[in-house]
């Protein structure tokens, strides 16, 4: 659908966490964002599509979103939103909750669609959990962003990421404060890229396998972003993570470039 926007204005309280989070990445890594929004798109509609590795990454990518001007609007997990203290303040950012596994997280659907219908950016995890592959390469996606791109006609940038990992571990907030204290005394290098526009134009929503070859696509350019960010880990981590455990049912095929 082809609808006329007006920037979404992010409330206070995410714009103060969005430069709290900075603060809070440059004391325990060093924080590299490369890459950018068009101009054009960066004050939305827009979905930014990431890839998910650490409990971390939120943190990570609202540092890099605030280094490119943006303040996306999060689809989080429910588990978050019933949270005390954590649960209000992200819904009064104006975050999307997502209730995996429940019959009602078609609603997130519907609550992103109208998110991007008032001209906000979205941030998804289109893999849906933090990726278990063994190379820590994106998963196999759920087609919940790529059906919300189809749908709304909606931009999609892919946003690599790499060395959140190394921060926190899988199991937070088990082992938290030792995470904490190696960060601190090491402070890894994180690693951002915001890649280029996923060209979705060829298409056609409604079409039976749309969505699936949308999603493929989202998660090929993911895998081409984050490939420049590791360089030398190309097949397994550096940084061993001995409570990640290891999932190897969602392998995602990489299709053949075309040509």
């Amino acid at each position: 659908m082809d609808v006329a926007h007006s920037p979404w204005r992010p409330p206070l309280i995410w714009r103060i966490a969005l430069l709290l989070a900075r603060a809070v990445v440059g004391l325990l890594a060093r924080l590299e964002v490369t890459g950018d929004i068009p101009a054009r798109l960066r004050g939305g509609p827009l979905i930014l599509a990431a890839n998910h590795i650490s409990p971390f990454d939120p943190v990570v990518l609202a540092a890099a979103c605030r280094a490119r001007r943006v303040a996306p609007r999060i689809m989080a997990t429910g588990g978050l939103f019933r949270a005390p203290v954590i649960g209000a303040a992200m819904r009064r950012a104006g975050h999307i909750r997502v209730d995996r596994g429940t019959s009602g997280v078609h609603r997130a659907l519907d609550d992103a669609a109208a998110a991007v219908g008032g001209g906000a950016a979205i941030l998804v995890y289109p893999e849906g959990r933090i990726g278990l592959d063994p190379g820590m390469w994106p998963e196999r996606g759920k087609t919940g962003a790529a059906r919300l791109a189809l749908a709304c006609g909606t931009p999609v940038i892919p946003v690599a990421q790499w060395g959140c990992h190394e921060v926190l571990p899988y199991q937070a907030p088990k082992g938290l404060l030792r995470g904490v204290a190696r960060a601190l005394v090491r402070r890894p290098t994180v690693r951002v890229h915001f890649g280029d526009p996923v060209d979705l134009a060829d298409v056609t929503p409604g079409v039976p396998g749309a969505a699936r070859r949308a999603t493929d696509r989202i998660i090929d350019a993911l895998t081409d972003t984050l490939a420049p960010l590791r360089p030398d880990e190309p097949d397994r981590p550096r940084h061993v993570d001995p409570g990640r455990p290891v999932d190897t049912s969602r392998p995602h095929r990489r299709r053949p470039a075309a040509g």
